[in-house]
């Protein structure tokens, strides 16, 4: 177990370097934030002044150690349009984001996992037909549209939710639904093969021909042993909620961090992007790891050791 921990600490440390150098080169790449932080009409002489005082005259990879340096010690940087450090800037709008994908979890979850369950005990039938279809549309309607439609049928029609903004619940549930629609598409669909899968198997036949009804073997059996897919998939659809959180936020005017990342890339505010890039990689790696350990308390088949 202690051998596995540490294999796992060292990839998830590998990953999130390598996450922070790909992001900063590319970031530094993008162009010379100096030209957006300077008066229109400047002098050459205000922008070199300018881009020495935030550092950028410098080999990139003096500013990369420097960054690097920085990290090591909690400091994550100033922003360069905001000037007030980076990671408070984050943690401001961080709960938003939260907010907004606990709702999305919770529509993806408690719409998926039924669905997938009538799906997988009502194979071939009618019912199964009507609902991958519905499993369908979740997954091929772009979130930018979904959102857009939402807001046309609910918002401007219907008149019962707000369009946009924060405050009260009402305002949470267009964007969780557009947000969730996805990941419950992955839900329900992993949930059926999981279960058609553990359907067919010895164990299931054995039960029935004690005389349990399909009903009983579903819920003592067949459901856990068909979580260990499911739990592999939360794990990953936890950080996609969070990165599809741009576009959502995007289109519902919610001010999380998705809608600063969007700005922050407009203004190349290198620092606070970064910081939203190396939250959101921490999270992924942090739910896979505690997706690992989730397996063996599940299916105690499954053995960590490596």
């Amino acid at each position: 177990m202690l051998r596995y921990a540490i294999g796992r600490l060292i990839q998830a440390a590998v990953a999130i370097f390598g996450v922070i150098t790909i992001v900063f080169v590319v970031m530094h790449f993008s162009g010379d934030p100096t030209l957006l932080l300077v008066p229109q009409g400047a002098s050459a002489e205000e922008i070199a002044a300018l881009r020495h005082q935030l550092g950028f005259d410098q080999p990139l990879l003096t500013q990369y150690l420097a960054y690097l340096a920085g990290l090591a010690q909690f400091d994550f940087g100033v922003s360069v349009v905001q000037r007030v450090p980076a990671i408070d800037i984050v943690l401001s709008r961080l709960p938003y984001t939260i907010e907004l994908a606990a709702g999305a979890l919770v529509v993806a979850l408690g719409v998926g996992l039924p669905v997938g369950i009538l799906m997988a005990a009502n194979k071939g039938t009618l019912v199964e037909r009507a609902l991958a279809a519905v499993v369908l549309t979740g997954q091929s309607v772009p979130t930018f549209l979904s959102g857009i439609l939402l807001i046309l049928v609910f918002a401007v029609q219907l008149r019962w939710l707000p369009t946009s903004g924060v405050g009260s619940f009402s305002s949470l549930i267009m964007p969780s639904i557009a947000l969730g629609a996805l990941s419950m598409s992955t839900f329900a669909r992993m949930m059926r093969i999981a279960m058609v899968d553990e359907l067919g198997k010895d164990y299931v036949r054995a039960a029935r021909a004690r005389g349990l009804s399909m009903r009983a073997v579903v819920l003592r059996h067949v459901l856990r042993n068909s979580a260990v897919p499911v739990i592999t998939v939360a794990a990953l659809e936890i950080g996609n909620l969070l990165a599809g959180a741009v576009i959502v936020e995007t289109v519902f005017a919610w001010p999380g961090i998705g809608q600063l990342a969007i700005q922050s890339i407009q203004s190349r505010d290198f620092l606070v992007v970064q910081v939203i890039v190396l939250l959101i990689s921490f999270i992924y790696v942090a739910t896979s790891v505690a997706a690992d350990f989730a397996y063996a308390a599940i299916d105690p088949r499954i053995r960590l050791a490596r």
